[in-house]
């Protein structure tokens, strides 16, 4: 008789820099499982026969599949089963929003904790790392070119999954490094610049091309890459790099900062070397970081390793409302930033130079939920007071680049500037021109732009072959 399998109701913790240490430094905070605490996680699996896991992933991972062959030790096989559905395990791993996507519908989370999925696949993404990439499949050439107009998640997924259909297939990114968001908008404290490379490189192997500095919509339009050019398809995946701001008085004073700018400067032009890298960022003593994302944990975490002594994050809402991940809302707490809910600036304080001083705010309190089910934030008359800050950093969000919308005649986009696409084949109001990621939906995760690029890749090949 097989005897039955023991679960325990917690996962594997993950090993993680001491706070006090990685508040100091750049170094990755979650420092990754050992072998035998993946295979461990791995052995908690159920291997459910309905696999309710797998509704929950965007790139249509085969979880319980690469799960068991984890459990067996076999992780050659376990990555490689991966990287039939994830161009970007390594990035997955680390910053994927597993428990609001996998691990949401994991069975074993019904009664305990659910399998940490996106740890296991980190593990075995760095386990390839170490070891060697390994080869992949692709059919023979088919003589067809796409554009792929990006390198962030959404891009480098499309490009990946063509390549393997024998398409020839150029990225053209605006910036100098490859990458994108993942390059310029996540910190290296939570995701490595080194492992971003080391998946552009896996996408060279396949074949594809990535020509950096090219803006396009400047070097050329996508117009001109369908004819002149000679491509048979694009694929827009430019992103959402137009930061937004709240419109009060005293935004535009020095020592204001969009995230998008702040996180920029620090992470792909390498601002926390100054003066080895000649790309200074002014911090103050005291920062103040509007929003309650991941951007603007990831600003409030980065301000206190460029030496602020105080870092807050100022949310209008309650810590309950808070949109970031769980995780990053934890350890940003056991950093030292600190939060000042239930508040919004009215007025960005400045001197006599024009450098921020201070900023007015205005007590809140919650009413009726909003639209996206969240309680309304009210202001209450009467409650202003003032926050002693000198530097602020603007993280509510942004919106898609206008650039190749302007430069792409008959191109329809919505109220928002954002391209309107198909979702389920991101299909946009123009022939042989497919959209997908943050530059269609706005701001969201790595993983949905992923599942865009993947979703886009497919439709791309359909047209392309007349299917």
């Amino acid at each position: 008789m097989t005897e039955k399998k023991k679960i325990t109701p917690d996962k594997n913790p993950m090993p993680a820099q001491d706070p006090v240490e990685r508040a100091g430094n750049f170094h990755e905070v979650a420092l990754g499982y050992s072998e035998e605490a993946a295979v461990a996680e791995a052995n908690r699996c159920l291997q459910c026969k309905k696999e309710p896991c797998r509704q929950g992933c965007p790139v249509e991972v085969d979880i319980p599949a690469f799960i068991k062959l984890v459990a067996r030790r076999d992780f050659k096989g376990a990555i490689k089963k991966l990287k039939e559905k994830n161009a970007l395990p390594a990035v997955c791993g680390r910053v994927c929003p597993q428990e609001n996507q996998c691990e949401k519908y994991c069975t074993l989370g019904r009664k305990y904790e659910p399998v940490a999925i996106g740890r296991i696949e980190r593990y075995c993404a760095d386990w390839e790392l170490a070891n060697g990439a390994l080869p992949q499949e692709t059919s023979s050439p088919n003589g067809k070119k796409v554009a792929i107009v990006g390198s962030g998640p959404a891009g480098l997924t499309c490009a990946a999954d063509l390549a393997k259909m024998g398409y020839q297939v150029t990225i053209f990114e605006a910036l100098h490094i490859p990458g994108g968001v993942l390059m310029y908008g996540i910190p290296e404290f939570r995701l490595p610049k080194a492992v971003v490379q080391a998946e552009v490189q896996s996408l060279k192997k396949l074949g594809v091309d990535i020509q950096v500095n090219a803006v396009v919509g400047k070097f050329a339009t996508v117009d001109e890459l369908m004819g002149e050019y000679g491509f048979d398809a694009v694929f827009i995946g430019a992103g959402a790099g137009l930061p937004h701001f709240m419109r009060i008085p005293g935004e535009n004073a020095c020592g204001v900062y969009s995230a998008n700018e702040f996180l920029t400067r620090t992470n792909l032009m390498k601002a926390y070397l100054f003066p080895d890298y000649d790309t200074p960022l002014r911090i103050g003593r005291k920062v103040a970081v509007l929003g309650g994302g991941n951007v603007a944990m990831d600003a409030a975490r980065t301000a206190l390793r460029l030496g602020a002594e105080e870092s807050w994050i100022v949310y209008r809402r309650s810590k309950n409302e808070l949109p970031a991940r769980h995780e990053e809302v934890e350890h940003a707490e056991e950093e030292g930033v600190r939060f000042k809910f239930l508040t919004s600036p009215t007025r960005i304080l400045y001197n006599d130079a024009y450098w921020v001083t201070g900023m007015e705010c205005l007590q809140y309190e919650l009413g009726e939920p909003d639209e996206s089910g969240r309680r309304s934030p009210v202001p209450i008359k009467g409650s202003e007071f003032t926050i002693d800050v000198d530097t602020v950093v603007v993280a509510i969000g942004q919106g898609p680049n206008p650039l190749v919308p302007r430069t792409t005649k008959g191109l329809a986009c919505n109220r928002r500037g954002n391209i309107t696409a198909d979702l389920e084949t991101g299909a946009t109001s123009l022939p042989g021109i497919f959209a997908g990621g943050d530059v269609v939906t706005g701001a969201a995760t790595v993983i949905l732009a992923m599942g865009a690029g993947r979703t886009a890749a497919r439709a791309i090949d359909n047209y392309l072959t007349g299917k």
